[in-house]
């Protein structure tokens, strides 16, 4: 296998701190927040985050397949989450801890509970609006009420951070695209 070759895209108006481990082919989009400690693996295929997420400490998004890993806009993935997921959507939040499978598609506004290990036998897309949560990781479609004052929410935390993390941590300067 060839070694992977390092190539990244920050957009000027995301914040990408220094301490952040980056390998591969990666584009990180317009007011996306990298925090310290954040691990981006573009290990087969690229790496395309779009707009607004937040990837926090110890969050792991790895590629291990040779197509386009797609992080869609305004996603959270919390502490300590692992995700390998080819297709993340919008507006979804990964929860502390939690693991998602290279062979689990999200679609959008989709909830992973803290440490919930989603491990799908074959290939399979999450319905918009799906919560899994507990120890055995059950499922349920959530009404999408509370949507509105969660963006609202997730708007005001990444202003938050885009204040505060300068302030503290190095920035990896980006590109202009």
């Amino acid at each position: 296998m060839p070694p992977i070759r390092d190539k990244f895209t920050i957009h000027s108006k995301a914040v990408v701190c220094q301490d952040v481990e980056l390998k591969g082919d990666i584009t990180i989009g317009a007011g996306t927040i990298v925090h310290p400690k954040a691990t981006i693996f573009a290990i087969a295929g690229p790496i395309v985050i779009g707009s607004g997420c937040i990837i926090e400490e110890g969050a792991i998004i790895v590629n291990r397949r040779k197509e386009v890993m797609r992080i869609g806009d305004d996603n959270l993935f919390e502490i300590g989450c692992r995700v390998e997921s080819p297709t993340v959507g919008n507006c979804n939040t990964i929860c502390t801890r939690a693991r998602v499978h290279h062979t689990l598609r999200m679609s959008s506004y989709c909830v992973i509970g803290a440490g919930v290990l989603v491990v799908p036998t074959e290939d399979e897309m999450l319905d918009e609006y799906t919560v899994i949560y507990g120890p055995v990781a059950e499922r349920r479609i959530w009404s999408g009420r509370g949507k509105v004052q969660e963006m609202d929410l997730r708007r005001k935390h990444a202003e938050y951070l885009r204040e505060m993390l300068p302030k503290f941590n190095r920035l990896r300067r980006g590109d202009g695209t």
